[in-house]
């Protein structure tokens, strides 16, 4: 099976009513393919040279895609743009900021490839069950390509203070997807670390370059590095990434945990994300406990109190195997960013499921299916791909 063969496999529109009743924010459509929201966002604020603070977005959408959300921007141009990749709509003005409590789902339309027959047709029986029992509402894959080849999450070295490993980890760590001159530049970081002038010198023009400039700049004048200081000059939409990447995987823990206890005497299916293993539960109809339909896990941090019961017994268990405890999860320092508060359902049932079968025109002789659905605000569609994909029915 393959998805994402080209772009238009996997199209997501965002849901959502704006209005346009007039107001000091421009709000625009931006339409996307092949390149993420943050680096989209950087696009924007480099061709129109607005300032950052002014731009407002609801969610991140997918890279590997085709798709459209709104943002808002104080005080914007009242006019369109276009170039490569994007394609932002002026659609009028707007009293508020656009922020996610605008966002009521996503729409998504998936196109999976390379099918022989008889797996079309399991494929599209699995389907049909998960879009009637639904699926665990995880956060997939997407939500930690910060996570680098040492495992560590920048957002912990944070947290607990130590400034120079997260500017390392941030920085420096090798990633599998990294293109070649990322991999270039990442590595004279690593071959001359704590050699500020020399890392100066010898990396490209880059905003990696601007935060070794400071640090260059410290150990000049006979002072030692500023690694906090450092960190705060990291782009605030990457730090804000960092911190939802730690913040998701303890979630995600926290739930594959909460599914297995109440699960007693079940023995679930697992499948390994890049947080780490899950279970991934794939009931027949009528047999989702109903205590998993309204069930909202907290989203791990210091900004919630401890839970009661079995929830807050379990996610003592998720931090102690990070060696933090809950007050810990919180960041002093920059002030601009903070992990979320709130909670995230943990079960979640597809709306709007339909799917069609043909032939596949990139694959000769094989099969395509078209898969179209809703999901909350949040929901990962490859979730729903892994379970019909990766897990039999119970």
């Amino acid at each position: 099976m393959k998805l994402r063969r080209i772009p238009e496999d996997f199209q997501v529109d965002e849901l959502t009513a704006p209005l346009s009743s007039g107001g000091p924010f421009a709000l625009y459509r931006l339409t996307k393919t092949s390149i993420g929201t943050p680096e989209a966002i950087q696009a924007i604020v480099q061709r129109w040279n607005v300032h950052r603070k002014r731009l407002s977005y609801g969610g991140l959408k997918d890279r590997h895609a085709v798709t459209t959300q709104y943002l808002t921007i104080h005080n914007g141009p009242r006019k369109s743009l276009q170039q490569k990749s994007l394609q932002l709509e002026y659609v009028g003005q707007t009293a508020v900021a656009f922020t996610a409590a605008e966002i009521t789902g996503n729409r998504f339309r998936l196109t999976l490839r390379d099918l022989t027959a008889a797996a079309a047709a399991q494929i599209l029986s699995q389907f049909a069950t998960a879009a009637r029992t639904g699926i665990p509402n995880y956060f997939d894959d997407q939500r930690f390509g910060s996570l680098g080849q040492s495992g560590e999450w920048i957002a912990r070295s944070w947290c607990r203070g130590d400034w120079e490993r997260a500017v390392w980890l941030a920085m420096a760590d090798p990633h599998p997807n990294d293109p070649a001159d990322e991999r270039r530049q990442k590595q004279i970081l690593r071959d001359n670390w704590g050699k500020w002038p020399e890392c100066q010198s010898l990396l490209e023009r880059s905003h990696r370059r601007s935060i070794v400039t400071y640090l260059s700049d410290k150990v000049k004048v006979g002072k030692p590095a500023d690694f906090r200081g450092a960190l705060a000059r990291i782009q605030v939409d990457l730090r804000g990434l960092y911190l939802s990447a730690w913040q998701s995987a303890l979630w995600n823990r926290l739930l594959s945990r909460f599914l297995e206890a109440t699960s007693p005497g079940q023995t679930l299916p697992r499948i390994e994300l890049t947080c780490g293993p899950v279970v991934l539960p794939a009931p027949r109809d009528a047999s989702v406990p109903a205590e998993w339909l309204n069930q909202l896990l907290p989203l791990p941090s210091a900004r919630i109190d401890r839970p009661e019961g079995l929830i807050g017994d379990l996610l003592d268990q998720v931090l102690s195997e990070e060696g933090v405890e809950l007050r810990e999860v919180r960041v002093k320092y920059p002030r601009d960013s903070f992990f979320s508060k709130g909670s995230r359902p943990i079960w979640i049932i597809p709306a709007g499921a339909s799917s069609a079968e043909a032939e596949d025109d990139l694959y000769p002789g094989k099969r395509k299916i078209q898969l179209n659905f809703d999901l909350p605000r949040g929901s990962y569609a490859t979730m729903l791909v892994k379970r019909i994909t990766e897990c039999p029915s119970l």
